[in-house]
C-alpha cells in the first residue's frame, strides 16, 4: 500500500533531531556522489488578476539504494505591505490554504511509496539547515540569539538552534507586536531562556551570537552596520532571503553546503542558482516586481571567502578560527537533495507505527508502457 501522511502525522512522527540527522548524512553523501538533486525548478504564469501570479515549483533527489522524492508546490504568488513591511505572499484556491506535496518513490523497483504534505517538513527541514550551520560555524558558546521574524521559521530555527548551542537568551522582533509578544512566551516555556521582545529590529542585534532573519520579507530586513564581532549569520525566506550588502561586507567566512551537480550528460548546463524561473508573458510578469529583470537566485554569495561541506568533511578547511569572525551560512541550491531523506524518514516511522492513511498502490501504476 502506497501511504499518504498529512502534516499532523509528520509533526507527531518527525524530530528536529532526526531531521538534522538526515540532512547532514545527506550532505555528506553529496560529497561522495552516492546522492544526485538538482535546483529548484518554478514555472509562471499570470493568473489575469492584477499583480498575482501562478506559479509551479518543483525540486528532487535521491540515493543510491534508497529513495527518490519530488516535492511539488501549487501557489498563487502577491506582494502586500503591512506595517511597513514588503512581504511575498501565497496561497492556493483561497487565502490561508497551501498545496505541496512530496512524492517519495523506492530506487530498488520504481514502488510509489508515499504522498506527504510538505508543510511540517518544509519548516524542520530550513530550520535544520540553519542548525547546521551553526554546528559548524558559531562560536562553540554562542549563547544569545537575535532573531527577525516569529513565525513558523523562527520556531523550527529555535528548536535547531538549542540542539547545537547553549541557548540562554532570545531577543526578537517582528512588525506585529501581538505575534512577537506570543512567540517570546512561547520560547521562555518551551525552553526556560531569557527573552526580550524588541519595539525596534535594530535592538536584536546587541550582544547577538547567532543573527536569524527569518520573515517572508520580499526585500532584504537584516542590517549588517549592526552585527557585532563573532556573530554567526543565518538568513532565509521570500524575495529577502539574503542577506544586505553591509551583512556580507562583514563577513569573513561563508559555509556553502554545497551546490547541485550540473547533468552527466550537459556540464555546460550547470548552476549556483537555487531557483530556475521558466515564465509565460516575461512582460507581464516583470511588472509584478516579484521577479525583476535580470534576478537570479542566489548562486554563490561570497566566492573569495567560501567554506563548502565538502571541505569540512575532507577536513580541508576547519572553518571559524577566531572568536571575533563573523560567519555566514546557507544550503546551496540543495533543496533537492533534502526531501528524500527526511520523507524517507517519515515514510519508516509511520510504517513501523501504523499511521498515515493507505492508498491502493494499483491507483498509482497501470498495464500501459508509455
Amino acid at each position: 500500500m502506497t501511504l499518504f501522511i498529512n502534516n499532523d502525522v509528520a509533526r507527531e512522527l518527525l524530530t528536529m533531531d532526526d531531521t538534522m540527522e538526515v540532512m547532514e548524512q545527506t550532505y555528506r553523501d553529496l560529497v561522495t556522489t552516492d546522492v544526485v538533486c538538482r535546483p529548484r525548478v518554478d514555472m509562471q504564469i499570470p493568473t489575469g488578476e492584477h499583480g498575482k501570479l501562478f506559479q509551479w515549483g518543483t525540486m528532487e533527489g535521491g540515493a543510491v539504494g534508497g529513495y527518490f522524492a519530488i516535492r511539488m508546490k501549487s501557489d498563487i504568488l502577491y506582494e502586500r505591505i503591512y506595517n511597513g513591511a514588503v512581504t511575498q505572499e501565497q496561497y492556493c484556491i483561497e487565502p490561508g490554504t497551501f498545496c505541496g506535496l512530496i512524492f517519495l518513490i523506492s530506487v530498488r523497483n520504481g514502488e510509489p511509496l508515499a504522498l506527504i504534505n510538505d508543510g511540517v517538513v518544509q519548516h524542520m527541514r530550513v530550520g535544520a539547515d540553519g542548525g547546521i550551520g551553526v554546528k559548524y560555524m558559531a562560536r562553540d558558546d554562542a549563547a544569545v540569539v537575535g532573531m527577525l521574524g516569529s513565525g513558523g521559521m523562527a520556531r523550527a530555527h529555535m528548536e535547531a538552534f538549542t540542539r547545537v548551542r547553549p541557548i540562554e537568551k532570545l531577543q526578537v522582533y517582528s512588525p506585529t507586536a501581538a505575534n512577537r509578544e506570543a512567540f517570546g512566551q512561547e520560547m521562555r516555556d518551551e525552553y526556560g531562556i531569557e527573552v526580550t521582545v524588541c519595539d525596534r529590529p535594530d535592538d536584536i542585534y546587541k550582544g547577538a551570537e547567532i543573527v536569524a532573519a527569518l520573515t517572508d520579507s520580499a526585500v532584504p530586513v537584516l542590517d549588517g552596520t549592526c552585527i557585532e564581532k563573532g556573530a554567526h549569520v543565518v538568513s532565509v525566506g521570500g524575495g529577502g532571503g539574503r542577506p544586505d550588502a553591509a551583512t556580507l561586507g562583514k563577513v569573513d567566512l561563508y559555509l556553502r553546503f554545497g551546490t547541485a551537480p550540473a547533468p552527466w550528460t550537459r556540464p555546460e548546463f550547470g548552476v549556483a542558482d537555487e531557483y530556475i524561473t521558466y515564465a509565460a508573458r516575461t512582460d507581464v510578469i516583470e511588472s509584478f516586481g516579484m521577479k525583476r529583470p535580470g534576478l537570479r537566485g542566489h548562486g554563490v554569495a561570497l566566492p573569495d571567502r567560501i567554506v563548502h561541506f565538502a571541505d569540512i568533511v575532507n577536513g580541508t578547511n576547519r572553518g571559524r578560527t577566531s572568536r571575533d569572525q563573523i560567519t555566514y551560512s546557507e544550503r546551496g541550491n540543495l533543496q533537492g537533495a533534502q526531501f528524500f531523506g527526511v520523507a524517507g524518514r517519515i515514510y519508516e516511522l509511520a510504517r513501523e507505527r501504523k499511521l498515515g492513511h493507505q492508498l491502493p498502490t494499483e491507483w498509482f501504476v497501470q498495464d500501459i508502457r508509455n
